[in-house]
């Protein structure tokens, strides 16, 4: 059976591709004859359209009209109506608005900067070659003594502590000319925008000449009672000596022992760990 299944394939394999090639040769001639109908169909439709459409050619432009090209400005019609400028709006809030400048500082703040000064009175300081004493003020002496209540303390050297913990690490603007490289000035100075001898006044450190214009901080500083208006600090507040007063003992010239007595090993020798 196997051999007469073989003959019969290769019969219908056969028999399909010479119905192929007939069918083949006879559809070709008919459609290549229907295709000069259709392209003559298309060119006359296109001929048709081309002669029913509309020119597409641009007219003459309205008479009313002006031209407009992309790289000249044509300046508006204004029929002899004249602009006005009108003043621009409020903001809306102050946020929008600059800050004020910052204050200048006065022309008798301009002066000579001096680093590291040395205060040996509040109120009077040495540095480089100038010996400046703070105009307005009436300087407490580093000796000076304040009673309170029938009792003395030594405010001035209170005084001068606290002007020297004011003074460290900075540097003070005294109004010396500028043509001076030595000397002794009595001028007002400054410490970055602090007035120095507004500082000693107001804290009590030192008191207003008449006429200054530290008068109404040392009255305030006398109604609150600061510096050396206030009262005598303490005893109390100095902290206790501390340690021993006597003499160091003498330093051994070796930590070794040398007496002479025979040191003796431990007696009970740990055993080594396994």
């Amino acid at each position: 059976m196997r051999p007469l299944h073989a003959a019969f394939a290769a019969l219908s394999v056969l028999t399909t591709g010479a119905l192929i090639v007939a069918g083949g040769r006879a559809v070709l001639p008919s459609s290549v004859e229907q295709q000069p109908s259709a392209l003559e169909g298309v060119s006359a439709g296109a001929s048709s359209a081309v002669a029913t459409a509309p020119s597409s050619r641009p007219g003459p432009p309205p008479a009313n009209s002006r031209s407009i090209e992309p790289l000249v400005v044509a300046p508006p019609q204004l029929d002899g109506v004249e602009l006005e400028r009108v003043a621009p709006r409020q903001p809306l809030s102050d946020l929008a608005l600059a800050e004020p400048p910052k204050p200048k500082l006065s022309g008798d703040w301009k002066g000579t900067t001096l680093f590291r000064p040395f205060a040996s009175s509040a109120g009077v300081v040495a540095a480089q070659r100038y010996s400046v004493t703070i105009a307005g003020i009436d300087v407490v002496k580093s000796d000076e003594t304040c009673l309170d209540n029938g009792k003395d303390w030594t405010c001035g050297a209170h005084a001068l502590g606290a002007f020297r913990a004011f003074l460290r690490g900075l540097a003070v603007v005294c109004a010396i000319p500028p043509d001076k490289d030595r000397g002794e000035f009595t001028v007002r100075c400054r410490s970055g925008k602090k007035d120095v001898g507004e500082w000693l006044v107001e804290n009590g450190w030192a008191r207003p000449e008449k006429g200054s214009p530290y008068e109404e901080a040392g009255e305030k500083a006398r109604s609150l009672r600061k510096g050396i208006y206030g009262a005598a600090p303490e005893s109390t507040d100095v902290p206790p000596l501390t340690g021993s007063t006597g003499t160091a003992p003498a330093t051994p010239d070796s930590i070794i022992d040398l007496s002479g007595e025979e040191l003796m090993p431990p007696v009970a020798q740990p055993e080594p760990a396994q």
